[in-house]
């Protein structure tokens, strides 16, 4: 294993580690739940991390996660 593959690897694990935090610790329903078109934006922008050893294919799937996540800010903030 190559130094920026361990580099990635602790980088996805300590990002899900605070993914699964923020999902169970946090039982408050007041707070905003996170919509399942952010949930699939940051799906994608993980998978872009993961995939970054070819970059059109990582720089893509990060790409599609940022337009994913801007498109859901445009959709909640119409719905106020």
């Amino acid at each position: 294993m190559d130094v920026s593959q361990i580099y990635i690897a602790v980088a996805v694990v300590a990002l899900a580690i605070i993914a699964l935090l923020v999902f169970f610790v946090k039982k408050d329903k007041k707070e905003k739940m996170l919509t399942p078109l952010a949930g699939l934006a940051f799906g994608f922008i993980l998978a872009g991390i993961v995939f970054s050893d070819d970059r059109v294919i990582g720089y893509g799937l990060i790409g599609i996660g940022v337009v994913l996540s801007i498109i859901d800010i445009l959709i909640r903030s119409k719905k106020k």
